[in-house]
């Protein structure tokens, strides 16, 4: 088997592993680049043929793994997408979300590009790309272990990150011996709400492993759901609104059931939370249809029923209702994408309530270098927001513990149930989690762990 790192080696966007073995060529994901400099990166030739992949395996349904599956298409795979029946459900509208987003984006670069005498824009893909792209996908159900063909086995397991989330286990046999390689994809925390913890095998040869986290401690849920009814007292009592930039997959619908649940409980009182994002919608009706990943908990709680008898939740379907939210002044959570403020309708209520300093912003969630999220994290005290600066002095939260990813000690967790010492690529992840979590792999556990770079390929 012939391994190469196509993507998200060095960053945590962009994942994508190729694999020759036997006559098979595969993918494991197909991510998009996200941050400053990756529309070029998107926009540049793919790193691989795409006419020749036989199988794209995919581990779950965010953009930064599936976001570069219909640019694949358009330039000529037709081979098999393979995931789990729930990860197919919430990546079919993420695709043409995002393929709409392209072709916006296209248009109005080619109006730009006319009047300046350039050449037209053409969009990265398209509405009929995603059409024509999800006619390839088989879903699989966890825990059953199908035959790829001579010599390929593979299996997905829960990884517990968002709804339909999975490590890919793959078995293969090009030599004397089956060797067994595992693709982490991302690893969810053990107390994630709605969905199962993530499986932990206990063998493999190698294991491709995520980082994102690997570097730091998550608070404990409950202390961060404490901070979070702190945040929003503290809001509503200056008068103003809570926004919160959120993941439209896994995030929001985590969200939704923690302030329903705090409602419930009496710790906040009945509020209006709009919801301003279609695509979040959309995926909250696949979380609905899918109680088969809930835990237990979730699965008894979690319905449309329960969430509209305590909070009164608002979908916010067009772009003119989203711009009319910015005549609400105070009393009110805003849930609005994107997750890192680098597109969605969040920059929109950014550009006309950061500057507002009886409101809040509240970050639950990972915020990659060069994003505007980060910017704002990071203390700017102006940040240029579509094109205008804008003073921040909304009251700034970060609360790390809504993430939906394991901390340092969950990740080392998972791989110590691996019982024959693994070769262990570290992945997904900036240079600091990464190499402190190669560190902690080879001392804690005694593992090899390599820290590959994009574009390296090792013979296994």
């Amino acid at each position: 088997m012939k391994l190469r790192f196509v993507g998200g080696a060095s960053t945590v966007t962009g994942s994508c592993f190729r694999i020759e073995v036997n006559r098979f060529k595969l993918l494991v994901d197909c991510g998009m680049h996200q941050g400053n400099g990756s529309e070029e990166i998107n926009r540049g030739p793919l790193p691989f043929d795409p006419g020749e992949i036989d199988y794209i395996f995919l581990t779950h349904a965010h953009i930064d793994h599936s976001g570069m599956l219909p640019r694949a298409f358009k330039d000529g795979f037709r081979g098999r997408v393979l995931s789990t029946p729930s990860t197919r459900d919430l990546v079919e509208p993420m695709l043409y979300d995002s393929a709409n987003i392209q072709q916006n984006d296209a248009e109005w670069l080619t109006k730009k590009n006319i009047r300046a005498g350039l050449a037209p824009m053409e969009p990265l893909y398209t509405v009929e790309d995603v059409e024509n792209l999800m006619q390839l996908f088989d879903t699989r159900a966890y825990d059953t272990v199908f035959h790829l063909g001579p010599g390929v086995r593979y299996r997905f397991i829960d990884a517990g990150h968002i709804l339909g989330s999975a490590s890919v286990e793959i078995w293969f046999q090009d030599s004397e011996r089956e060797k067994k390689i595992i693709f982490s994809g991302d690893i969810g925390k053990k107390d994630n709400p709605i969905i199962r913890a993530p499986d932990v095998p206990d063998e493999a040869d190698y294991v491709v492993m995520e980082s994102t986290y690997g570097n730091r401690s998550h608070k404990p849920l409950k202390e961060s759901i404490n901070e979070l009814v702190a945040a929003i007292k503290t809001t509503f009592k200056r008068g103003g609104n809570a926004y919160i930039p959120s993941f439209a997959v896994g995030r929001t619908q985590d969200l939704l059931y923690i302030i329903n649940n705090l409602v419930r409980e009496g710790r906040l009182y009945r509020i209006d939370v709009y919801l301003d994002s279609p695509l979040a919608e959309e995926a909250t009706r696949v979380y609905l249809a899918h109680p088969e990943c809930y835990d237990a908990e979730a699965r008894a709680l979690f319905s449309r029923k329960h969430i509209g008898s305590s909070i009164r939740l608002h979908f916010v379907k067009t772009a003119e209702d989203s711009m009319r939210l910015n005549r609400l002044k105070s009393g009110n959570i805003i849930i609005a994408g994107s997750g890192m403020c680098e597109g969605g309708r969040i920059r929109h209520h950014l550009k006309h309530n950061l500057w507002r300093s009886e409101c809040s912003v509240i970050f639950v969630g990972f915020q990659a270098h060069s994003t505007l999220g980060r910017r704002i994290v990071d203390g700017a005290r102006v940040v240029n927001v579509l094109g205008e600066d804008v003073l921040v002095k909304a009251a700034i939260h970060t609360i790390n513990g809504f993430s939906a990813h394991a901390g340092r000690e969950g990740l080392l967790e998972w791989l110590s149930d691996f019982k024959d010492s693994p070769r262990v690529f570290i992945v997904h992840g900036e240079d600091e989690a990464a190499a402190s979590f190669a560190g902690l792999v080879k001392e804690e556990l005694g593992f090899i762990a390599l820290r590959p770079r994009d574009g390296d390929v090792f013979d296994l």
